[in-house]
């Protein structure tokens, strides 16, 4: 039997207001796994309202107490961590090394952020006058939203849900529409807690609608997307009208810079692992690679053969696999016209470069080579298990190509020289560069993007400020 997943609102799961439903697909599979209710804009209304009316309230607490719920919903989601993971395999094609991975980092990450309960803090400035203190507070910003993709479902409730409500913050997520049964075991796992109602609610929909709301309203003072350039852009013009805040963390177009004094062995390995996590649909993924020439024709073979040992296949059946299928019939559709546009501009496809099967949303890893700079392949996001290799002359070459891009999100860099590496530090225009490593972010960093990758940031503490607002006082005395 098909389950029929509720919005959760106010501490009690609530059906949908209309006869509207919403199907999630198996992307392995293509069968049917739930239905969640069509929310509209009332209904995030509603939600909306009740986190306004549990957040004085809620940040009236002390911050440790409110760390100590954050560590308590750690605890349930470990408990239930193997049916979280399962869930995660099934609606998005993770592997179920990665899906158990997430649920993990998940709970770390509460109990990280929790952890800083007691270690956020203002400032006194010393004034110009005698008998004067002047004191910055730091405060919450009252109702935030969140407006959820796909790709690391679970783990972003946490990203933007941790560091809001240690803060004094409640929130409204949105949880993506393609892979939602995630959302309802957090919200499940909240209930059983007994968070106070109206801290964390979930409304289900289109981000049309739904999303929308959640930032053009009114009472909402700060709105978090993490999605797609265009996504942002929405977002950013609903929010403009009641110039709400917003944090967007929105696409990347990695660039890997391997130099030819590199530890070839580390370098495949890395960028291989970079390309086909979750299909490669990840926002830092190493997306196009500049490899010097010197050491061109060695790393083009060194990275065919990586990628053709690449295993994939449908992950809840199979455990020993790199990767699984793309998220939907529409995404397939994407990294097909991306890769035969791009060999259309004269790209040539050295391994994959096709759908596998007719069942399943599986492409294969694939590697193009004679790629040029203007070509969108090497420009455009391809959210897919494909990499365009090209080959420079010099570093200073493969730095003017990287920046050459409307993204700035992550970048990396392979090389032994000491003094290559701080060069590139220094002029790559990127929220993050990995040196001599894979495309992964520290809970403890700073993961935010540069030109239209976005705008603000997540994790650590600057991450954690994103959720703050300064109040000066003046205090004269005596």
């Amino acid at each position: 039997m098909t389950q029929h997943l509720q919005h959760y609102i106010n501490g009690q799961f609530v059906s949908g207001e209309n006869d509207k439903w919403i199907e999630v697909i198996n992307p392995a599979t293509e069968t049917l796994i739930s239905r969640i209710p069509q929310g509209s804009a009332y209904q995030a209304q509603v939600a909306i309202s009740a986190a306004e009316q549990a957040q004085p309230a809620w940040e009236a607490l002390p911050a440790q107490q409110r760390g100590i719920w954050l560590q308590k919903i750690a605890a349930g989601i470990r408990q239930r961590a193997s049916e979280i993971s399962a869930t995660i395999v099934a609606e998005g094609g993770k592997t179920q090394a990665l899906a158990q991975t997430e649920v993990l980092f998940t709970a770390d990450y509460l109990d990280y952020m929790a952890g800083w309960a007691r270690r956020y803090e203002g400032e006194i400035i010393n004034s110009d006058r005698p008998n004067e203190n002047i004191f910055v507070f730091k405060k919450a910003i009252g109702v935030t939203t969140g407006i959820l993709p796909w790709n690391f479902p679970f783990f972003l409730i946490a990203r933007k849900a941790a560091p809001a409500l240690v803060t004094g913050n409640t929130i409204v997520i949105k949880p993506s529409e393609l892979t939602p049964n995630n959302a309802q075991l957090f919200a499940e796992v909240i209930q059983q807690i007994g968070l106070p109602a109206g801290v964390i609610n979930f409304v289900y929909g289109y981000s049309a609608e739904v999303g929308h709301e959640l930032a053009a309203n009114p009472k909402v003072g700060m709105v978090s997307l993490t999605g797609s350039v265009g996504a942002g852009q929405a977002t950013m013009a609903a929010a403009a009208q009641n110039v709400t805040k917003v944090s967007l963390e929105l696409g990347g177009k990695a660039p890997a810079i391997v130099l030819d004094d590199a530890d070839l062995d580390l370098a495949i390995k890395a960028i291989v692992s970079s390309r086909v996590i979750n299909t490669g649909q990840v926002c830092n993924c190493a997306e196009r690679v500049y490899v010097q020439r010197g050491i061109y024709p060695r790393f083009i073979s060194a990275l065919s053969a990586a990628m053709q040992q690449v295993r994939f296949g449908n992950p809840a059946e199979e455990s020993e696999i790199d990767m699984g299928p793309l998220i939907s019939a529409a995404a397939l559709q994407r990294v097909e016209q991306k890769v035969a546009a791009a060999q259309a501009q004269g790209a040539r496809v050295i391994l994959g470069g096709k759908r596998v099967g007719t069942q399943g949303f599986f492409f294969e890893p694939t590697v193009l080579t004679d790629v040029r700079q203007e070509m969108e392949i090497m420009q455009e996001e391809i959210f897919g298990p494909v990499l365009p290799v090209m080959a420079v002359d010099s570093l200073e070459e493969a730095i003017a190509l990287a920046n050459d891009c409307e993204y700035g999100l992550t970048s990396s860099v392979y090389t032994q020289n000491l003094n290559s590496a701080m060069i590139a530090l220094r002029q790559l225009k990127f929220g993050e560069t990995y040196v001599n490593r894979e495309n992964f972010e520290a809970m403890q960093g700073f993961h935010a993007g540069w030109r239209k990758s976005g705008i603000g940031g997540a994790d650590g503490r600057h991450g954690l400020e994103e959720y703050l607002q300064t109040h000066v006082a003046y205090l004269q005395f005596g």
